[in-house]
């Protein structure tokens, strides 16, 4: 990734990191670059956000830059990162713009870029917009009279993806009692009208957003409130959504979290079953728990494991035509459906099964118990440096020796902080935690821990 553009966009605090002057040179290069790609057509941009204060800011900067450079803008509002993905394949735009900083803390916002096709940007497109930003490509030239663009509003689309929604879902929710936590953020717009028109009794929390509360002791990073009220109110299940709602974690009846491992095994083997799951491949990330893998063993299932990041796994998908994969955190991704992560997508197929299996979501979780994991973040002067000191890399070496086949440690560099996160999993927690501190005690000694 560039100096701007992490794993997941340009992300960093509003006017601090990520100013609004970014978001017009943004727009300025993307009205410019796609303009150009087919001349004598009129360059169409469609832009989604997410409830945050900067959000309706970094718009206007988006826009401002976009039709400055004589493309068109078309504004769907607050909506979810999924949908724009959808909405720029179906309605054949251009490119697509979301702006969020999915589950980061209100003053912090994003910028992620959707080509034509509702994927992530390539690195060759990331990095001409990154030399734009640094002053290496000259000056891009105004758009003048008849070629200035104009701003469309554009939330049809956003109803449009909400009725697609509702197609997919192969059952009724008639008399389930579902809990539903927005975040206060992108799903407060669409999750709750999708489970109330397919029969559900819907229960909203979090879905009220000021401009300050997304993500506020709510949603997919802080699962306790909805796993109490599903169990006082007497729930069938519950979903957590992030800010953007492209991940989903769930919670069983019983007030357990059902992560994304746990969700990716249920489908698959239910796609497996269905001979839908094509090769009998679910794609991962490293971070997957060793229990998911162990799982999928046992059911006769195949996996293929790619860096963090949901990016990673749709072009390993998309690469070798497989039809499902995913994170723990929760960004699944249905190929047949979707093209990026999608929370609400995933609330739906879940149900799916739990409806045709005639089953409760406990008992679906349990066939895939979770190892003990431990993760930590250690803050760093330099993240390249950390990982490959040699006194790290021993302490790493030699927790792989204790833990044998009966665990395992992963250090890697967060893509977005200067961080790096160190996880262990082992049969119990104690062990887990015993052997991360381990090898942030070696960082430490080595001076490579900034605080």
């Amino acid at each position: 990734m560039g100096k701007f553009f992490g794993t997941d966009g340009f992300r960093g605090e509003a006017n601090v990191d990520l100013t609004v002057m970014d978001a017009f040179k943004v727009g300025r290069f993307l009205g410019w670059y796609y303009g150009r790609k087919h001349p004598g057509k009129r360059c169409r941009i469609v832009i989604g956000k997410d409830t945050r204060r900067s959000s309706y800011m970094f718009e206007d900067g988006l826009s401002a830059g976009i039709t400055a450079s004589g493309a068109d803008v078309y504004l769907m509002h607050v909506t979810t990162t999924p949908s724009v993905s959808y909405i720029a394949r179906v309605d054949e735009f251009d490119c697509g713009v979301m702006i969020s900083a999915s589950h980061n803390p209100y003053y912090d916002n994003g910028i992620k870029v959707i080509n034509g096709n509702g994927e992530k940007l390539d690195d060759e497109t990331i990095e001409k917009i990154e030399e734009y930003l640094e002053g290496k490509i000259g000056e891009i030239p105004y758009a003048k009279r008849a070629d200035i663009g104009r701003t469309v509003d554009y939330a049809a689309g956003r109803n449009r993806y909400i009725g697609y929604l509702i197609s997919i879902a192969r059952k009724s929710f008639k008399d389930k009692h579902v809990a539903l936590d927005c975040a206060n953020g992108s799903a407060s717009a669409i999750a709750k009208p999708v489970f109330d028109a397919l029969g559900a009794h819907t229960h909203v929390l979090a879905n009220e957003p000021n401009g300050t509360n997304i993500n506020d002791g709510c949603g997919s990073t802080h699962v306790e409130r909805l796993q109490q009220f599903v169990i006082s109110e007497g729930c069938d299940l519950g979903f957590a959504y992030d800010g953007d709602a492209d991940r989903c974690l769930a919670v069983d009846e019983k007030g357990n979290l059902i992560n994304g491992d746990q969700i990716m095994y249920i489908c698959g083997k239910y796609m497996k079953e269905k001979g839908e799951l094509n090769d009998d491949v679910i794609v991962a990330t490293v971070m997957s728990n060793l229990g998911f893998f162990k799982a999928l063993e046992r059911e006769g299932m195949k996996y293929e494991k790619t860096k963090v990041g949901d990016r990673f796994v749709y072009e390993n998908m998309a690469a070798n035509g497989y039809s499902l994969g995913g994170e723990q955190s929760g960004h699944i991704i249905f190929a047949k459906n979707a093209t990026t992560g999608d929370g609400i997508l995933t609330s739906l197929k879940l149900m799916d099964v739990v409806l045709e299996k005639k089953s409760s979501l406990s008992k679906l979780a349990e066939e895939c118990p979770m190892y003990p994991q431990c993760l930590k973040n250690v803050r760093v002067s330099d993240k390249k440096t950390a990982v490959e000191n040699e006194a790290v890399q021993a302490a790493v070496k030699a927790v792989e020796e204790k833990l044998g086949d009966s665990g395992r440690i992963l250090l890697r560099e967060s893509g977005t902080e200067p961080l790096i996160r160190v996880m262990v999993e082992a049969q119990s927690h104690e062990e887990c935690e015993a052997r991360v501190d381990e090898v942030i005690d070696v960082m430490k000694k080595e001076g490579l821990v900034t605080c």
